[in-house]
């Protein structure tokens, strides 16, 4: 064990990035955190936070500023998007679920929970903030690591370093020879929009606090409440016929109506109100076991990025960051930490990446697939959670259902 604070460098400042400075930092070490872009911010819309994300939220002393802005919704519902009826639902308000796992499922805008732990790190004395800073390259010696930056011949001296630079990490690209992000020829589109501005038939619908999934054939739509209830927000999912890798003239918004045109009538009423400014391709990778390379580490979508229909990519880098910070806790140097930290965490990451592909297919199903998938989980009661708690335990004492 160490006797003196380390100064750790965090490389990116999204959600990952800075719930590892807190992290590192209640561990009793410096954070330094750069961040490329001119201020710290978070894009997109809704989020979902599983109980496993809930605790790490916790630890991280964040859990009630979240649950500030945040719904607790009733249920997990699964409908059918070309009937309109319902397939399956988890109750989590019920006891069963409350004693299986204690702590809430939340649904939140990424923007909000950012910013919490935005706040908490600005108020942590032994974190430093700095916005404008593109890192280049990473020179490790013996006894620390020089970040390069784009803006200023200036570098930066840490004892370790935390890659946590997002899906097209940098610092990945220079330590990890797997070539560029996988796409899966999905595309989404999403936003929240004020409930107070929803007319017709979606008004009245947006007044559940359910977190409902519309499943189709190679598409399918997300809802539910965030900020208070006072935001809906809505994620719209499909499969392009139209991708190459090449060109980005695909997942148009021609293509997002014809995929949606034969879906029930709820589903219909909700396309129109679907934030159509911005699409996003949906990337993710294929598993790696080496995410510690020296003083270097990777940690959330730098490490796993994962496709969303889990609901799991926050969950999972956050996850990342507690674990980091009770490995340097226990084990103070990086060289006993950073590999602590690794064997806790890339086999269970593994496992739901590949899983959350293959839940993917699933939602996805058409015809007599869609047919036994219905028939199949309508047989489940709203208090069955043992397809999930695996997911939702971090402890990894659970098995997965599927075998990765």
């Amino acid at each position: 064990m160490t006797t003196s604070p380390l100064h750790i460098a965090v490389v990116g400042g999204g959600i990952g990035g800075l719930a590892s400075a807190l992290a590192i930092a209640r561990s009793g070490h410096r954070v330094t955190v750069v961040e490329r872009a001119a201020r710290f911010g978070e894009i997109g819309a809704g989020l979902q936070l599983a109980p496993n994300a809930s605790l790490a939220l916790e630890e991280l002393g964040v859990l009630d500023a979240v649950q500030r802005s945040a719904v607790a919704p009733p249920q997990l519902v699964m409908m059918d998007a070309l009937t309109g009826k319902q397939i399956t639902a988890l109750d989590l308000g019920s006891d069963a679920y409350r004693r299986r796992f204690r702590h809430p499922y939340l649904v939140t805008h990424r923007t909000d929970l950012h910013g919490a732990l935005l706040t908490a790190c600005q108020e942590h004395p032994a974190i430093t903030l700095r916005t404008g800073h593109t890192v280049t390259d990473a020179v490790q010696t013996s006894a620390d690591v020089r970040l390069h930056f784009a803006e200023t011949p200036d570098r930066l001296a840490a004892d370790a370093v935390v890659a946590a630079d997002g899906l097209h990490s940098r610092l990945r690209q220079i330590l990890v020879d797997d070539g560029a992000p996988v796409c899966s020829k999905y595309v989404a589109y999403r936003g929240a929009l004020p409930v107070s501005s929803m007319t017709g038939p979606m008004a009245r619908h947006a007044t559940t606090e359910s977190v409902i999934v519309w499943a189709g054939p190679r598409m399918h739509l997300v809802q539910y409440p965030v900020r208070r209830g006072e935001l809906y927000n809505q994620v719209a999912v499909f499969e392009s016929d139209h991708y190459t890798p090449d060109s980005d003239d695909w997942g148009t918004e021609a293509e997002l109506e014809e995929r949606f045109a034969g879906t029930c009538d709820t589903v219909r009423d909700a396309l129109p109100l679907i934030a159509r400014d911005r699409r996003w391709p949906l990337f993710d990778r294929l598993p790696i076991t080496d995410w510690v390379h020296g003083r270097i580490v990777l940690l959330g979508d730098a490490a796993h990025p994962m496709l969303q229909y889990l609901a799991q990519g926050a969950c999972q880098a956050l996850e990342d960051a507690v674990a980091l910070g009770r490995a340097l806790r226990e084990h103070g140097l990086p060289e006993d930490a950073f590999p602590a930290y690794a064997a806790v965490r890339t086999e269970r990451a593994a496992s739901i990446q590949t899983n959350a592909r293959r839940f993917g297919e699933i939602c996805h199903l058409d015809g007599t697939g869609a047919f036994l998938r219905n028939q199949l989980l309508s047989g489940r009661t709203a208090q069955d959670f043992d397809d999930i708690a695996w997911v939702w335990t971090p402890a990894g004492d659970l098995q997965p259902s599927i075998t990765p």
